[in-house]
């Protein structure tokens, strides 16, 4: 059965390598203009909306997104099927959505647009993380400030369908190597793989990082070893109430292939906290045996509020409705670190809805969300 992705992020600064605003989630498909522009045909701009730029495999995709203007206009790029080696940097504010050509636009396996750059933070290489991502949406690269002004957020309205991003720096965790890189940017990705190594949704440590608020669902996280956890989260505080932090909602948690399995049996975290106010939640999610019993563990494995641990009273590890052979009671109660929620307690942070707000505090903040893809 074919699993859609749909990641959603906004807000500050997401790095992943699946992370400002993100969304990951269910989907039945994406809107109907879209859904008949991916579609192949003779004329493949057949069905697509007005002033749709075609990007084909000999051609460059950052050119195409270079070309767009740098206003608040709509704008839609479609990719022809092919290898696209080369990083993408998203930063005009208006709605922006790259399609990736299929005939079957709700099988993220039949994926046939494949965009992939190779760079890590290693000796004599690249020496800021966000200089390694494959796709960077940020009003400029690297971006980083307390609180944004309004004409200094990048794109509130960016979405990819159908489209596969893939760090290939090295088949192993070298150092930071971004597939995605989100920061004051509110993005959707619907029906795509993100792969990696470190920073990266299927990797080997802390996959899901950074800060802001993330929304994954129905999603595959596949682990090709254990290093860190599967999130490491940043929190912050705001003069009001924010929900920053990662959501997992209705996915499935697993080792690559039986043999990483076998060696990495019961060894894996759901996360840990990047900071004291590290909030996330696993909801509803199947997890295999590679899961450790505790769940969550503190940053260096140190008891809750030993020096280095970073987990302290505003620090958020949950879970709520968890299954499979990687959900472990006992082992979390024994464990001391990760909460299992109560029907009431995870009411708060249940749905998208829940969660985003604007960088002002203002709540929901949901309408860069394709209506058309998420259920609510």
């Amino acid at each position: 059965m074919a699993r859609q992705t749909c990641l959603t992020a906004t807000g500050r600064g997401l790095r992943i390598a699946v992370a400002a605003m993100l969304l990951l989630g269910l989907a039945s498909a994406g809107p109907a203009a879209y859904v008949l522009c991916q579609q192949p045909t003779s004329d493949p701009l057949e069905g697509c909306p007005r002033g749709t730029i075609l990007v084909r495999p000999s051609e460059s995709v950052q050119s195409a997104i270079a070309a767009l203007p740098r206003d608040a206009s709509p704008q839609v790029i479609l990719i022809l099927p092919g290898h696209y080696t080369e990083q993408l940097d998203v930063k005009r504010p208006g709605p922006t959505a790259l399609l990736g050509q299929t005939a079957h636009p709700t099988n993220r396996k039949r994926n046939r647009v494949r965009i992939a750059w190779a760079a890590a933070v290693v000796k004599g290489g690249h020496a800021d993380a966000a200089s390694t991502a494959v796709l960077t949406v940020a009003p400029v690269l690297g971006a980083r400030r307390a609180a944004p002004a309004d004409d200094f957020y990048g794109c509130k309205r960016f979405s990819a369908y159908n489209i596969d991003f893939s760090n290939d720096y090295a088949h192993s965790a070298v150092g930071p190597s971004l597939v995605v890189s989100l920061t004051y940017a509110n993005a959707g990705f619907y029906w795509c793989g993100i792969y990696g190594y470190q920073d990266t949704a299927p990797g080997l440590a802390d996959a899901h990082a950074g800060f802001g608020t993330a929304w994954l669902q129905n999603v595959d996280i596949t682990l090709r070893g254990c290093g860190g956890g599967i999130t490491a989260w940043k929190g912050q505080s705001t003069s009001s109430a924010n929900k920053y932090g990662v959501y997992v909602s209705d996915s499935r948690v697993g080792a690559a292939n039986a043999s990483v399995g076998a060696a990495i049996a019961a060894t894996c975290y759901l996360g840990r906290p990047w900071n004291d106010l590290h909030r996330s939640v696993f909801f509803n999610t199947w997890l295999d045996g590679s899961i450790a019993p505790a769940g969550y563990s503190t940053w260096n494995n140190a008891p809750s509020g030993a020096p280095g641990s970073r987990y302290g009273i505003g620090t958020f590890m949950a879970e709520y409705g968890g299954k499979g052979p990687g959900f472990d009671l006992r082992g979390r109660q024994a464990g001391r670190v990760t909460r299992v929620l109560t029907s009431d307690e995870v009411g708060p942070y249940r749905t998208p809805e829940h969660v985003f707000t604007t960088w002002k505090g203002e709540q929901p903040n949901i309408e860069w969300i394709d209506p058309a893809a998420y259920i609510w």
